[in-house]
């Protein structure tokens, strides 16, 4: 039985406070300090989150990978909303990959 207060719509839900949040004040609001601050701040952190996650991946409890995995998502949706990617978006990618083995999805990638 899956205990999570609320299903993957959390994260649409979360994707539109960060978009209204975008504007507010800076002085009052995390989020738009870090649209304040622009790309090149918010990817920083969304790095440093990631390896947040690691490290909790690798040392700490399912708890503390939990509450890493949270503040990584939260980054990487206001990446999403400063760059111009809808979740759906990802979604729809996503779902394009399914069915697909990883390595049949990385070969058929155009080669850079």
């Amino acid at each position: 039985m899956n205990s999570a207060p609320k299903d993957a719509r959390v994260l649409e839900d979360l994707f539109q406070v960060i978009e209204d949040r975008r504007t507010a004040d800076p002085a009052v609001s995390n989020t738009a300090k870090l649209f304040a601050r622009g790309r090149a701040k918010i990817c920083q952190k969304l790095g440093e989150e990631a390896v947040e996650t690691v490290v909790a991946g690798l040392h700490e409890t399912p708890e503390r990978v939990a509450a890493e995995s949270a503040d990584l998502l939260y980054h990487l949706l206001v990446l999403w909303v400063h760059a111009g990617v809808r979740p759906a978006m990802v979604w729809g990618e996503l779902q394009k990959r399914e069915g697909v083995s990883g390595i049949q999805e990385k070969n058929s990638r155009p080669k850079e």
